[in-house]
């Protein structure tokens, strides 16, 4: 009997079977977009035979070689793949953060956790061992707050909720890899969640907007965090107050602040706007094409920025993308992904590419995931998650592969860590 390989719905599903299909659909987890592929030892005899003979077998022609075909190891390392690594020792549905540490693990902090509580714990995923174990804990819990690697090593937890109150935290703490543990630092003037936290090429931390009462009120102000002295001082103010929104590093050391939402007015169509740490002051820029909260935004090689999905819920969410270029200040439209998505990851790869992952489609969740390419402007399909996920993380590894840790899943109440390997 010959051994068969089957490629379908995105995974792999007994001994011997390889899978290179993608899911879409509601939720991720509608039909196969492609039929089913076998490849078997028959198959590639037979058309070894068939190659080297001619009706009459009067003429022969040289054997086809096994490479004319692509086995479907090499069709999944073409594409890429997700396969599982360790589980977190908790539950983290969202509101966690993520951040790779200079010795080449991730820490992982906070988000919500039994029962909906803020969760002040926090663990280390180590990419030689594949498992995630404790560390130090926080000194308190947070949800939906930041977490922005220093230059000394050390990692600045900025604000967050208490998800229990909806009430926002103006406090700040750094997280030491050599100890591992927690400590206080400067508080913020302002309490804030779901605001944005960007290293400076000078060392420092932009921190802006946010929500100070969940779902109440939204700041338009900046603070700037200087680790030489551990405090917070203001810095200018936005033309528009906005949370959820997303903060970006150019190239020229400027930050493009876009998208996001207001509660007060009522509002999704933000102006962009560029941050300069020479002036402190903040100044518009460029036209966005549509509202997109829970979009994603990327640094490109080539110094343009990727926007990519999010959308004011159904039927508004988008597929669109656009790239924003520093040196016209001009939004521009490139290609679109394969499926609608908001709250989904985006991360830059090695090679240049966008990884994009799962999200929110319609009426579920997404498990498929795509490329965006640069050079082309297109995206394209690559392996699937083995969960549909949405609110999970995404941190590039030392190794190229890619770590995706927490989320909420209807496939699985504590999903196992995905890594993808480009």
């Amino acid at each position: 009997m010959s051994t068969a390989w089957t490629c379908q719905n995105g995974r792999a599903r007994r001994a011997g079977r390889i899978s290179f299909g993608d899911r879409l659909g509601s939720g991720g987890r509608g039909k196969p977009v492609s039929t089913s592929v076998r490849i078997s030892a028959v198959v590639l005899a037979a058309l070894l035979v068939a190659g080297a003979c001619q009706s009459g077998g009067a003429t022969t022609t040289p054997a086809a070689t096994p490479t004319a075909i692509p086995s479907a190891t090499q069709t999944l390392a073409r594409h890429g793949v997700f396969s599982p690594t360790g589980r977190t020792s908790s539950t983290r549905p969202r509101g966690h953060t993520a951040t790779l540490l200079a010795n080449g693990k991730v820490l992982i902090t906070g988000g919500v956790g039994d029962g909906a509580l803020p969760m002040a714990t926090a663990e280390l995923y180590d990419p030689s061992t594949g498992s995630f174990s404790p560390t130090g804990s926080m000194s308190t819990g947070r949800v939906e707050h930041t977490a922005t690697l220093l230059p000394n090593g050390k990692v600045l937890i900025i604000g967050g909720n208490l998800n229990d109150e909806g009430r926002c935290l103006a406090s700040a703490e750094l997280y030491d890899p050599d100890t591992g543990s927690f400590h206080p630092t400067g508080s913020m003037a302002s309490p804030r969640s779901r605001h944005t936290a960007t290293l400076l090429a000078n060392g420092k931390v932009l921190v802006t907007g946010g929500e100070s009462y969940e779902g109440m009120a939204n700041l338009d102000s900046a603070e700037l965090y200087d680790p030489a002295t551990g405090r917070f001082r203001p810095t200018g103010s936005m033309a528009s107050a906005r949370e959820g929104h997303t903060a970006t590093l150019l190239a020229n050391g400027k930050v493009l602040v876009v998208y996001g939402a207001t509660a007060s007015p009522p509002s999704f169509f933000l102006p962009a706007e560029l941050y300069d740490p020479a002036t402190g002051k903040f100044s518009l820029t460029g036209s966005i094409s549509r509202p997109r909260p829970g979009h994603t935004a990327t640094l490109l090689a080539n110094g343009k920025v990727l926007i990519a999905g999010g959308g004011d819920g159904w039927p508004l969410n988008t597929a669109t993308a656009e790239l924003y270029d520093p040196d016209t200040g001009a939004f521009i439209s490139t290609g679109s992904m394969s499926v609608v998505r908001t709250e989904h990851t985006a991360t830059l790869l090695a090679n240049g590419k966008v990884l994009i992952t799962g999200g929110v489609v319609t009426l579920g969740r997404l498990a498929s995931a795509e490329l965006y390419d640069p050079v082309t402007g297109s995206f394209s399909a690559t392996g699937s998650q083995l969960n549909d996920l949405v609110y999970q993380t995404a941190t590039l590894l030392a190794d190229g592969k890619v770590l995706m840790a927490g989320g909420v899943s209807v496939d699985d109440p504590l999903p196992p860590a995905e890594l993808y390997t480009p």
